[in-house]
């Protein structure tokens, strides 16, 4: 048996059905996360306060469709054995910051992750990593699918990034690092500040209301509520990205190589299959039986 063809470090491949698939996810989570923004002041939605626990409720279908569609498209068992090692070292490794001051130890290999295998990989990651996370913690709940899909996106970005190699590299990955940490906090943030401040108040949600002017409550509200948290998160991720990364994306590309994901399998006769087996290949029974 050999491996032909060029080897690539892109452990999924994204077909046209599975990029169709992701797409349309990020759209209907965008618009999960931007309702209160993206709503006309006239719909029923922007005067219902359901609508975050229907987003609930539908992410996670979507999110199953979506990797669904992934698996069935492009991912073999060394893809699988990756996602699960990997997955399981982010869910084993978030509970160590607990959030506390920002102190998320999970992006960093998000980052990382996503870098190497690719966006496809980066994406389903993410998604993954989050709901082992919330498994391992009792952090089953309506915001699940929301974090499942910011870390999945976090994951795909990294995929996406340009290339660089070196310090040039580590200095890209750190940086995105840190954005990636602040977008996630303004995400989340806009899954539950309908629902956090009551109405009424200099920072809630005001149903019906322009866009400009719910925007600016959702940027103070964030700014008073967890800018601490979202700079803790984005240090984090440039702190740990940059003294990890070097050995961590040589260790990860090496196994990208071996594995030789997508390249071609071709089995070939063995060259001299017809000749007798050499004593060394001889198994002991044979051994036992046979003459001295």
């Amino acid at each position: 048996m050999s491996a032909a063809g060029p080897r690539t470090g892109r452990a999924i491949r994204m077909r046209p059905r599975s990029t169709v698939a992701v797409a349309l996810v990020s759209v209907a989570g965008l618009i999960a996360f931007g309702w209160p923004l993206l709503v006309d002041p006239s719909s029923g939605l922007a005067h219902s306060a359901d609508a975050p626990l229907v987003f609930a409720l539908v992410l996670p279908l979507l999110l199953a469709v979506v990797l669904a569609e992934i698996a069935e498209g492009g991912m073999d068992v060394k893809a699988v054995a990756m996602l699960g090692v990997l997955s399981a070292v982010g869910a084993a490794l978030r509970p160590l910051g607990a959030g506390t001051a920002g102190l998320e130890t999970v992006f960093f290999l998000l980052v990382l992750g996503g870098r190497v295998f690719g966006a496809g990989f980066g994406f389903v990651q993410g998604a993954v990593t989050l709901f082992a996370s919330a498994l391992i913690t009792g952090g089953v709940g309506p915001w699940l699918p929301f974090q499942m899909l910011g870390a999945a996106w976090v994951g795909m970005g990294a995929g996406l990034l340009p290339r660089a190699r070196g310090k040039a590299e580590i200095v890209l990955l750190a940086a995105y690092g840190a954005l990636a940490g602040l977008a996630y906090g303004f995400l989340l943030n806009l899954s539950f500040w309908p629902f956090s401040t009551g109405t009424g108040g200099g920072l809630s949600f005001v149903p019906g209301a322009p866009l400009l002017e719910n925007l600016h409550r959702f940027v103070v509200f964030s700014l008073a509520t967890s800018l601490g948290w979202d700079l803790g998160r984005a240090l984090t991720n440039v702190v740990l990205v940059s003294v990890t990364a070097r050995p961590v994306l040589g260790a990860l590309r090496r196994a990208a190589r071996r594995a030789a994901f997508e390249a071609p399998v071709a089995f070939e006769e063995a060259a001299g299959a017809d000749t007798p087996a050499s004593p060394r290949s001889r198994t002991t029974d044979q051994l036992a039986q046979s003459p001295p």
